[in-house]
Parts: C-alpha cells; sequence; structure tokens
C-alpha cells in the first residue's frame, strides 16, 4: 500500500468502514477474500479502514455454512440452507450493537460487499417457498448501519466500479468530513453561512432546489438551537450531494464560474472555455478539462470568491476521479 498523504496538523483522519473481504482478509464462508484494488492501493492512502465482518463477528467462523436471506409469512430472515440454521435475531442484535459502537466513531463513509445476505446494500438475493429468488433485499447489518447512520455515504464496492458512483462517493466522502469536523468546532450562524456559501457550486453541480433550501434553512436560522440547525443541515446537505451531478448540471455551474471572467480574460481565451464547457457538454471529453483550466484562471488572476469553492477540487486531484466523468 502506497504511503499516506500527511494531514493537517489537529485534523481528525477521514475514518470509513469497510467489510472486512474487501481489503483481502480471508473471512468469507470459503476462508477466501473480495480485496478491492482501488479500495487498498488508490482510495486507501487518504483514508483509515475500519474493518467489519457480521458474519464472523456473530460466531459463524471461517470457513462456514453460507446463509441467505429467505422470506418466511411475510418476514426476512436469515437462514443457513444445509442446517436449516436461524442466524437472524442473532445478526439483527450484533447489526444494531455493531452500528451504534460505530456511530461513536466519527466515520465518513462506508463501503459495503455487494450481494452479501450481511452486508448487501440493495438488490440481495431474497429466497420464497417454491419460487425463484427475487433481488429486492437489503443486508441484515447494512440495513442497521443505514437506518443508524442515515446521512453517511454508503456505497457497495460493485457501483463503484462506475466511474459516476465512484466520484460521488468519494466526493460525498470528503464533504461528509468538512461538514463533520465544522460541525465538532466551536460554530456561530455566521460560519455557517460561510461554508455554506464555500459549497454554493458544488451543491449547485447535484440539486440546485435542495442548495435553495439550505440556503433559506441557514437564512432563518436565528434562534433555533444549534443542534437542531447541525441535524436538519446535514441531512439535507448529504442528501442533495447524493443527487448525482450531470453533465448538464456540471456545464450550467462551469458558465457560472466563466461568468466571474467577463472582465478579466480575452475574448480569445473566454471563447476557448466556453468550447471546453460545450465539449464537456456533449461527452467529448472529461470533467477534469474545463475544471483544470478554470482553476488556472482562478490562480492567475486570484479570484478569491472562486478560490474558495469546494466545486473546484472536491476531492485529491490524485485520485483522478474527474478524469472518467
Amino acid at each position: 500500500m502506497s504511503e499516506k498523504p500527511p494531514r493537517p496538523d489537529g485534523e481528525d483522519p477521514i475514518r470509513l468502514g469497510i467489510s472486512s473481504c474487501l481489503l483481502g482478509k480471508k473471512v468469507r464462508f470459503d476462508g477466501g477474500h473480495k480485496q478491492d484494488s482501488f479500495l487498498v492501493h488508490t482510495f486507501g492512502r487518504w483514508v483509515e479502514w475500519v474493518p467489519v465482518c457480521p458474519e464472523l463477528e456473530v460466531g459463524m467462523g471461517v470457513p462456514r455454512e453460507s446463509v441467505r436471506l429467505v422470506e418466511q409469512q411475510g418476514e426476512i430472515r436469515m437462514i443457513a440452507p444445509r442446517s436449516g440454521a436461524d442466524w437472524t435475531e442473532r445478526m439483527r442484535e450484533l447489526s444494531a450493537r455493531r452500528a451504534a459502537a460505530l456511530a461513536e466513531m466519527q466515520l465518513d463513509g462506508f463501503v459495503l460487499k455487494k450481494d452479501s445476505p450481511s452486508c448487501g446494500m440493495e438488490r440481495v438475493k431474497v429466497y420464497h417457498h417454491g419460487g425463484m429468488p427475487t433481488k429486492n433485499g437489503v443486508g441484515l447489518f447494512a440495513a442497521a448501519l443505514m437506518a443508524r447512520l442515515p446521512s453517511l455515504p454508503v456505497e457497495e464496492e460493485g457501483r463503484l466500479n462506475d466511474p459516476r458512483l465512484r466520484d460521488n462517493f468519494v466526493e460525498r466522502v470528503f464533504a461528509h468530513h468538512r461538514l463533520r469536523t465544522f460541525f465538532a468546532g466551536r460554530w456561530r450562524l455566521g460560519d455557517l453561512v460561510a461554508f455554506h456559501t464555500a459549497h454554493k457550486l458544488q451543491l449547485m453541480a447535484h440539486s440546485p432546489q435542495t442548495y435553495q433550501a439550505l440556503g433559506r434553512l441557514v437564512a432563518t436560522a436565528k434562534g433555533v438551537p444549534p443542534l437542531e440547525i447541525q441535524a436538519t443541515y446535514t441531512m439535507k446537505f448529504m442528501a442533495a450531494l447524493q443527487v448525482i451531478a450531470t453533465p448538464r448540471r456540471n456545464a450550467n455551474v462551469l458558465l457560472h464560474v466563466l461568468g466571474h471572467f467577463k472582465k478579466l480574460l480575452s475574448a480569445e481565451d473566454r471563447a476557448e472555455l466556453l468550447g471546453l464547457i460545450e465539449d464537456y457538454r456533449a461527452g467529448l471529453l472529461p470533467l477534469v478539462v474545463p475544471v483544470t483550466l478554470l482553476r488556472h484562471w482562478v490562480r492567475v488572476h486570484q479570484v478569491a470568491y472562486l478560490a474558495g469553492q469546494t466545486y473546484l477540487e472536491p476531492h485529491p486531484k490524485e485520485l483522478m476521479l474527474r478524469n472518467h466523468v
């Protein structure tokens, strides 16, 4: 694994939970693992992992009989099909206890193993008596985790093979870290206004409607208990970023950025930028191309407002995520 980049003094680590098998730990039912190269060798440089294997922790052992989700009298249960052992109550108790403990660890995200009856986030097979299985289940641990931490960025490793979903998840992880760090300190309403302003373009690229709703929340927050503001802002902020940023919305944001250079750039330079933005909108270029040139002009002309916008660098450029969206 590559060396981790240094963190600013005093800054909390970006800590993520993960299904242990994805780190290469041999904890699967067959004694194997499902190490994910991107998570371990690329993204792993920037985060600290908290490994979790609910099936091992509940006492199933390695190797072990496989389990599946089974629908019985309208209820989803975790059953070992060969022996008939029912792990449902033990897994639910373990999952609730583990999710509560993880909530105290200041996580900024979680990566789950797809298709797992314990860790699958969606489309897990559910077996029915005498019929074909349906892919509409959620792993018992995954369900408990998402219920306990509804604003936490959660994703499956399989979905991270999609460049847009990967970019969105990593973006949410870093945004969650900034927001959690902000609310962990001593803040005043003016500080929240500044935080919200810095994320304006990023939020607009995902959900302009939620950006406006958050603006109204901040504008009318005087006199509201701080914990209530924090809870509501966190919920809406993270929900907005979960909406995938489309090329159309990204292009609109890039045009908004270009408007700040109306009197700073020559007609030729503005035309070049406009052409890159339109090529990106048409799918001819990745997002990194117009963003890189805009960041260059922000530095050259020292446009303070844009320099403070998280949209222009929502995650480390070394991850190269915007090279593929």
